[in-house]
C-alpha cells in the first residue's frame, strides 16, 4: 500500500509539554515588563515555526502496510503487523494506529511502536491480538505517525482498511499430539475399536467354547456343521450424533474471557472429529427463540470442514431460548434413534422448567447427553472467606443458586439424561469419554 501524497504536520507530546512551560514565563514577563509582552508572541510563533521545521525534516514515507492473516481461532494469538520504509534511513519515533471489530481485541483499538528492522533498514511493528468472538472482523483504518529529530514536530498520515479477518472455532484440541496419538494408536490397533463378542454389527463366527455366552451360540450355523458356534460381534457404526448448541442469553456469558457457546462449540467439534473417525455420522444443530441451523450429517473426516464452517456461522443471540420449538424442530427431522449432545445452560428455575420438559419428551425417542459448564463463579463466591455482610449475602445467594442447579441437573438424570458437569477446559475430554462409552454399550441403536 502506497503512502498517500499528503502529510500533515503535528505537534508531538514533547512540544506539548514544551509549550506548556513556556506559559509561566510568559506571565512572569507581563508581569514585571508589560512593554515586553510582544515577545511572547514572536516566542510563539518561533516556536511553532521550529515544530513545523522539525516535522519537514523527518523525511516522507515511502510505503507503508498493514499485514494480517485472512483467518484465525477464536482465543488464538493473531498478529497484526505493520511496515513502513522511509525515503531516509534515520527516523525515529514510528508509531502505528490501528482501529478494527471489537472482536479481535477489547476496544477496536491498538497503538504499535515499530522499531527498525536490522536487514532492510525498514521499519516494522507487531501486535498480538486474541480473538474473543466467532464472525468476520474487518479492519477499518490506520494510522502512522513519525518524529523529526528534535522529537518536536511529526508527519502523520493514515489510510481506509478493507481487510478482513475470517474468525472460527478454536481447533487446537484437534490439533492437540494427545488426540492424534490416541486416534493414531487407534488405527494402528494398539487400542482396541472392536470389542469382539458385544455389540449387534455381525463380525465373525468361531467355534463355541466353554465358559462362553450360550445366547451368542448360532443354531442355524452350528446345524450346517454339527458343530457348536458362536457369534462374535463388534460395535455397531454409522450412528447419528447431532450436537445441539443452545445460542441464547445464558450460553453467551463468558467464561475466563470466551463465551460460553464457543467453549462447547471447541469441545464438540472436538468430539465430531473422533466420532467420525470412529466411523459415525455427525450433524449439528444450533437454536435460540428459534432453530438458526441444522446440518446435513457427515459420515467422513474429509468432510469435517463442513461441521466447522457450520459451527462458525452459530450466531450470539442475547434472549432466552425457546427449547419447545426448538427440541421439537430437531425431532421432526430425525428419522431414526440418536444421541443428542445438547450443550446448555440455565440462570433460574422457571427457565430451567421449561427445559427440563422439553428435553423429557426428547428422551422418549433418543439418547440424550446434557453437557454443561460448571459455574465457577458461583464457587468462588461460596468458598470466600464471610468478612463482611455484603460478602457473607453473596456466599448464600450463590449457595442457593448452585442449589438449584444441582436439584435441576438431578432431574434431569432421574429421567434418564447423562450428565456432564464440568470446568470448560475438561468438557471436552469428559465428553469424549461418555461418547465411547456410550458407544460400547450400544444404547444409540
Amino acid at each position: 500500500m502506497a503512502g498517500t501524497p499528503a502529510l500533515p504536520l503535528v505537534p508531538t507530546e514533547r512540544a506539548a509539554w514544551i509549550a506548556a512551560g513556556f506559559a509561566p514565563v510568559a506571565l512572569v514577563i507581563a508581569a514585571v515588563s508589560p512593554a515586553l509582552w510582544v515577545v511572547a508572541p514572536v516566542l510563539a510563533v518561533a516556536f511553532a515555526a521550529l515544530i513545523a521545521l522539525d516535522g519537514m525534516l523527518a523525511g516522507r514515507v515511502e510505503d507503508w502496510q498493514v499485514i494480517a492473516p485472512d483467518d484465525t481461532e477464536i482465543g488464538q494469538p493473531t498478529e497484526l503487523d505493520v511496515h513502513a520504509r522511509f525515503d531516509r534511513s534515520q527516523v525515529s519515533g514510528v508509531e502505528a494506529a490501528l482501529e478494527f471489530d471489537p472482536r479481535l481485541a477489547p476496544g477496536g483499538r491498538a497503538t504499535i511502536a515499530l522499531v527498525p528492522e536490522p536487514d532492510t533498514g525498514a521499519q516494522s511493528g507487531t501486535f498480538g491480538a486474541l480473538p474473543a468472538r466467532r464472525g468476520t472482523a474487518a479492519l477499518s483504518r490506520a494510522w502512522l505517525r513519525w518524529t523529526g529529530p528534535l522529537g518536536i514536530g511529526a508527519r502523520q498520515t493514515s489510510r481506509d482498511l478493507t481487510q478482513e479477518i475470517r474468525i472460527w472455532p478454536d481447533l487446537s484440541p484437534v490439533r492437540s499430539k494427545e488426540l492424534q496419538t490416541f486416534l493414531r494408536d487407534a488405527q494402528t490397533g494398539l487400542i482396541a475399536r472392536r470389542i469382539r463378542g458385544e455389540g449387534t454389527q455381525f463380525e465373525a463366527l468361531s467355534e463355541y467354547e466353554p465358559g462362553m455366552d450360550r445366547r451368542r451360540i448360532d443354531w442355524k450355523a452350528s446345524a450346517r456343521h454339527n458343530h457348536l458356534y458362536a457369534r462374535e460381534n463388534e460395535s455397531e457404526r454409522n450412528n447419528p450424533i447431532v450436537f445441539a448448541f443452545d445460542c441464547g442469553q445464558a450460553m453467551c456469558e463468558p467464561v475466563d474471557g470466551m463465551p460460553r457457546i464457543d467453549r462447547a462449540v471447541s469441545a464438540a467439534l472436538t468430539c465430531s472429529y473422533v466420532a467420525l473417525k470412529g466411523g459415525d455420522r455427525v450433524a449439528l444443530f444450533g437454536f435460540s427463540q428459534r432453530p438458526q441451523l441444522m446440518t446435513p450429517f457427515v459420515s467422513d473426516t474429509r468432510s469435517f470442514h463442513r461441521l466447522q464452517s457450520a459451527a462458525a456461522g452459530l450466531d450470539y443471540d442475547a434472549s432466552e431460548p425457546n427449547f419447545t420449538l426448538a427440541l421439537a424442530t430437531l425431532t421432526s427431522k430425525l428419522k431414526r434413534r440418536s444421541l443428542i449432545v445438547l450443550f446448555s445452560d440455565f440462570t433460574d428455575p422457571t427457565a430451567a422448567e421449561l427445559m427440563v420438559e422439553s428435553i423429557g419428551r426428547l428422551v422418549s425417542k433418543h439418547l440424550v447427553l446434557f453437557v454443561t459448564i460448571a459455574d465457577s463463579e458461583l464457587e468462588e463466591m461460596i468458598a470466600e472467606e464471610p468478612t463482611s455482610i455484603t460478602t457473607l449475602a453473596k456466599s448464600v445467594t450463590a449457595d442457593s443458586l448452585l442449589h438449584q442447579r444441582q436439584i435441576v441437573l438431578q432431574r434431569l438424570r432421574q429421567m434418564g439424561v447423562d450428565v456432564i458437569e464440568a470446568p470448560y477446559e475438561q468438557i471436552g475430554y469428559q465428553l469424549i469419554d461418555s461418547y465411547f462409552r456410550i458407544k460400547r454399550s450400544e444404547a444409540i441403536g
